[in-house]
């Protein structure tokens, strides 16, 4: 019997398809904001469908977690990456491993949404 995702079908469907997701986390220090994201591998498959027009749906893909931090001041700007920081990162094989990074982590994973809904400057 297959175990069942705590993801949100959305945050689940995004990931499937191969979309990065990201929540804001605690920072260091103040005049610090941090970002941990989740992006899922992608392969010539994903490459191939997407000449073709569309998106590849992968339930065993792979993901690339990274937890970074950025003067608060340059968030907003191009030059985003001035002092950042790479606090940690780590891989995971599939979805079950995802959620026990996000585990050992302590992130929830109800808090991530989509780039675009963030003000994670990446």
């Amino acid at each position: 019997m297959q175990k069942r995702s705590t993801w949100s079908p959305d945050k689940l469907t995004a990931l499937r398809l191969g979309r990065r997701l990201v929540t804001e986390v605690s920072a260091s220090r103040p005049g610090r904001r941090a970002f941990v994201d989740i992006t899922p591998g992608r392969d010539a498959r994903d490459a191939l469908a997407a000449q073709e027009g569309w998106v590849r749906g992968d339930a065993s893909r792979g993901f690339r977690l990274e937890h970074w931090e950025y003067d608060a001041d340059r968030v907003d700007g191009f030059d985003f990456d001035v002092g950042a920081v790479l606090v940690r990162a780590a891989s995971a094989a599939d979805e079950s491993a995802l959620e026990g990074v996000l585990a050992l982590w302590g992130i929830r994973l109800d808090s991530f949404g989509h780039p675009w809904d963030s003000d994670d400057p990446r």
